[in-house]
């Protein structure tokens, strides 16, 4: 199990390290809301990974890998019916940009969060991606750095799920 607690202490496959959550804390799953800026407390299948080809070798790991590309995106727009799935751009809906000029989004592992089904207004595009340099907040998805990223990743299998939780 891959577990990130609301201290800021990240665990996988027996290291611990630092982690950046949302940057208004945890909150209840069934409380979050799109746009809170809070990381749900849930247990999250890891779905696959994303990385960008441009700055980094394919990551070692058994969980489906695809590289970015330019045009990639994910809709966050509650009213759209691509809510909370990947989308290219340009698009007519807000959609965030997957290739981003910093590096946090160099690897991203996209989770299991309101996909299944979809509910929108539940909260979109929570990701397991690069903490910032200074491990300031996220909009809601976990971070941690590159080198323990690599790390987890190259011990995650499919069916493994990164678990949230209070401290």
């Amino acid at each position: 199990m891959i577990r990130a607690f609301s201290t800021g202490v990240f665990e996988a496959f027996g290291r611990k390290s630092r982690c950046a959550l949302g940057r208004n804390g945890v909150i209840e799953a069934a409380a979050k809301r799109e746009g809170d800026l809070a990381t749900p407390l849930a247990v999250m299948p890891l779905r696959g990974v994303l990385y960008r080809p441009d700055r980094l070798s394919p990551p070692s790991t058994a969980l489906p890998l695809k590289p970015l590309a330019p045009d990639m995106g994910w809709c966050d727009a509650p009213d759209d019916p691509a809510y909370n799935q990947p989308v290219l751009h340009p698009y007519p809906a807000s959609a965030e940009r997957l290739w981003r000029e910093d590096q946090v989004y160099d690897v991203i592992v996209i989770l299991g969060w309101n996909d299944d089904p979809v509910t929108p207004g539940r909260g979109s595009a929570i990701f397991w991606h690069l903490a910032r340099p200074d491990f300031s907040g996220t909009e809601g998805c976990i971070a941690v750095s590159l080198e323990d990223m690599l790390a987890a990743l190259a011990e995650a299998k499919p069916g493994d799920s990164l678990q949230v939780l209070q401290t």
